[in-house]
């Protein structure tokens, strides 16, 4: 049975948040084109970010599909799900986890570094490569049991999560003990900005955390209620 909800302000709502992932999807191209074109950037470190971008732009291009179907949905008031609605749910979750898990790669490339300096084999870039694609396996493969609100939550927000909070503590405790013994300057200094980088990488998955929260919340209440229904609550 369609629903009919004659509500005036779901349209401008529905532009701004076309803003947001069309701003998102243009600044990972630029950036993204920047790392392609630099040469200067083909580094490891730099593969890993351009792995973040790559992520953040298949992110922000799931969300604006998501969030057009919804504007052209509230355009002809039809509040019903669509035939592609479970899809946009399983593609979803595959672009969140594939932004978290790249972040996360990124915290153990920095803790590889410092903490073993002597293996270049894990500091390679195949080594990185062979994660990278490792981890879009599984992000693509992992979403499948999607309908399991508890596994998800611990897929895509714990385990990343607490991995890069738990390298960041380390990594601190290291820098101590460090601090306790003799240490070249040059070592200490990298140790340092690795670390500061790990901090930059907590910061921004906290943001994205703060940003998600309403996905959280509609998670948490689908142990209460159809968890299709709220999972899915964009279709």
């Amino acid at each position: 049975m369609q629903l009919v909800i004659n509500q005036s302000w779901f349209i401008p709502v529905d532009i701004i948040n076309i803003l947001s992932p069309t701003l998102a999807i243009l600044l990972s191209v630029v950036f993204i084109s920047l790392i392609i074109f630099e040469k200067t950037c083909h580094t490891v470190p730099m593969i890993l970010v351009l792995n973040s971008l790559v992520a953040q732009l298949f992110t922000a291009s799931v969300l604006l599909w998501i969030v057009i179907s919804t504007f052209i949905n509230d355009l002809y008031q039809r509040y019903y799900r669509y035939s592609y609605c479970t899809f946009q749910g399983y593609i979803s979750y595959v672009a969140v986890a594939g932004l978290f898990y790249s972040y996360f790669l990124q915290a153990i490339y920095r803790y590889l570094i410092v903490v073993y300096p002597t293996q270049l084999v894990w500091q390679s870039s195949k080594f990185q490569c062979f994660l990278i694609i490792g981890k879009w396996i599984v992000s693509f493969l992992y979403a499948f049991p999607q309908l399991f609100t508890v596994y998800n939550i611990i897929y895509i927000y714990l385990i990343p999560m607490n991995g890069i909070m738990l390298i960041y503590f380390k990594l601190i405790r290291y820098m101590k003990e460090m601090n306790k013994h003799v240490t070249p300057a040059n070592t200490l200094l990298r140790a340092q900005r690795e670390l500061k980088m790990v901090r930059r990488i907590v910061i921004i998955v906290l943001i994205l955390l703060v940003f998600g929260s309403p996905y959280t919340i509609f998670t948490f209440m689908g142990f209460f209620c159809s968890p299709t229904n709220i999972s899915f609550s964009y279709c």
